[in-house]
């Protein structure tokens, strides 16, 4: 896995134990002309073109996770007032989380992304700002993590809940078997 993600790595070992996590170090620049909903699987190839090479016998999957609100990146927040300004942001709203993901492997390169839908309640100043205490969405894309208390503020989704933690796991653990089957 071409990943530094906590998240990701606990969640890839749902598909397998047999996994070694490896940070590609590759410098994520963008083309500029790139539609914000290819970010993710533009990055995820990245990643994963660039570890590849070390390990031609093995399976890399690279991923990368991106909050659109309005067609717009929610990356991770700079300080404590931009998580406040996304959070604001996403008070009451409706966006999208897509990750990306590419497998490579026997000379294929494959990526696909998975869309999810996330609502929030209306929030108040005083919950953003005692959420922004905990610290814990100072590391997040959209300034928040589903799988911590940001999930007190999600009203609903539509989609894959692990894809909004940053990897759809039961997407991609069917595509690996479709793909490599017995070696998954």
């Amino acid at each position: 896995m071409a990943s530094a993600s906590p998240r990701r790595r606990e969640l890839i070992r749902l598909i397998s134990d047999d996994v070694i996590c490896v940070t590609s170090g590759e410098e994520e620049i963008l083309p500029k002309d790139l539609d914000s909903a290819f970010v993710p699987e533009f990055l995820a190839k990245l990643k994963a073109c660039s570890v590849a090479p070390d390990y031609p016998e093995d399976i890399v999957i690279g991923s990368d996770t991106v909050v659109l609100l309005d067609g717009e990146i929610l990356s991770k927040p700079v300080d404590e007032q931009d998580a406040f300004d996304k959070l604001r942001s996403l008070s009451g709203r409706t966006h999208q989380v897509i990750t990306g993901c590419c497998i490579v492997a026997d000379d294929a390169v494959v990526t696909f992304s998975e869309t999810t839908q996330v609502e929030f309640f209306e929030l108040s100043d005083r919950e953003i700002l005692d959420y922004i205490a905990t610290g814990e969405p100072m590391d997040k894309a959209g300034a928040y993590g589903i799988q911590g208390r940001g999930s007190l503020f999600v009203k609903g989704i539509t989609g894959d809940y692990f894809n909004v933690v940053g990897l759809p796991v039961a997407v991609l653990a069917r595509r690996l078997k479709e793909l490599w089957g017995d070696r998954v």
